[in-house]
């Protein structure tokens, strides 16, 4: 029922742009924290980027700050990942994932979708 269908990718030279998007359904996306992880060939996956349900307090990792920058638009049950700079290491297969926290602030479940979208850089 729940399915987080990552999308944008696609080859770019070093120092291009792509936008990623993900599109979430079966959840109530909105009290979901979202979140971009990467894998690279033979590498473990890496965290990149997350956004708080409100869409107000984000993060990044420190190899993208600067040149990547996420959003979501809530009504529409995606967050997004705008992609500046591109460099080859930035190569990977890219997709999301959510964490649902209590207002309180206790931590509820993670949801993910297995397959991502494969972002290849040239240099």
């Amino acid at each position: 029922e729940v399915q987080l269908q990552a999308s944008g990718g696609g080859l770019v030279q070093h120092g291009g742009s792509l936008r990623l998007s993900c599109a979430v359904s079966g959840l109530t996306f909105a009290t979901y924290d979202m979140s971009w992880a990467r894998q690279a060939l033979g590498k473990d996956p890496e965290w990149v980027s997350s956004i708080d349900s409100g869409g107000k307090n984000v993060h990044y990792a420190d190899s993208v700050k600067g040149r990547f920058t996420i959003s979501r638009h809530n009504a529409e049950n995606t967050v997004y990942l705008q992609m500046n700079s591109l460099k080859p290491e930035d190569t990977a297969v890219y997709n999301c994932y959510g964490d649902q926290y209590d207002r309180s602030g206790t931590y509820l479940e993670r949801v993910y979708w297995g397959k991502g979208t494969l972002v290849t850089v040239s240099s």
